[in-house]
């Protein structure tokens, strides 16, 4: 799989890192050449000079290749611009944008640009270690799925895990049990002390921890 990456910050480069060491061919772009050094010594993919919304260099980097285009600078015009040209006019698959205005991201989303906000993202991360220990909101950038944690307690150990199912509303996806992280399938019976990993609406929240007695 080829990725281009537009972008050498913190992100960008820690993306490009990792996408790297998992075998993908990687391109990564940054107006500035001392940024590519974030990369390191060892990275292996390719790194150009330049803006990522220039079309000439885009093609010399053979973005007619790439299979996904992942615009990440500081700015929000730039990974938009680079981002409309990598999806309109070069066709690539996969085009994300990252957008720090969470307004602005929303605007985009609806016209089918796929955007991500960091900004939200952290301000939701944030807002639940405040204000609760078990639950976490940025399952989904919208906010409308979250995991919530449950520990398994004396009146719940046995049960099936399809019984504490509630359609479209909460279900169990992951049992830590002991030193062991299980995916349970629905007649997997739990156990007394496992702690369950659920997703969850977040308009269901209340319910459900009214349930579980959170």
């Amino acid at each position: 799989m080829n990725i281009m990456i537009v972008g050498c910050g913190r992100v960008g480069s820690q993306l490009a890192i990792l996408l790297s060491q998992e075998g993908y061919n990687v391109t990564i772009i940054d107006r500035d050449a001392e940024a590519l050094k974030r990369l390191g010594t060892t990275f292996n993919g390719v790194t150009a000079v330049g803006n990522g919304f220039d079309e000439k260099l885009l093609r010399e980097l053979k973005i007619d290749k790439q299979n996904a285009f992942v615009a990440v600078t500081s700015g929000d015009n730039t990974n938009l611009m680079a981002s409309q040209i990598a999806k309109k006019i070069f066709k690539v698959p996969r085009v994300m944008a990252r957008v720090y205005d969470p307004k602005r991201a929303d605007i985009y989303r609806k016209l089918g640009m796929d955007t991500i906000s960091g900004t939200a993202l952290v301000a939701a991360m944030i807002r639940d270690k405040i204000v609760e220990n078990r639950f976490t909101s940025y399952l989904v950038e919208r906010g409308e799925l979250g995991v919530i944690e449950i520990m398994v307690d004396k009146e719940l150990r046995g049960k099936r895990v399809s019984e504490l199912t509630i359609p479209d509303e909460f279900l169990v996806v992951v049992i830590e049990r002991k030193k062991a992280v299980i995916i349970p399938q629905p007649d997997t019976r739990i156990e007394l002390d496992d702690k369950l990993m659920g997703v969850v609406r977040t308009t269901s929240l209340k319910k459900v921890k009214d349930i579980f007695r959170i």
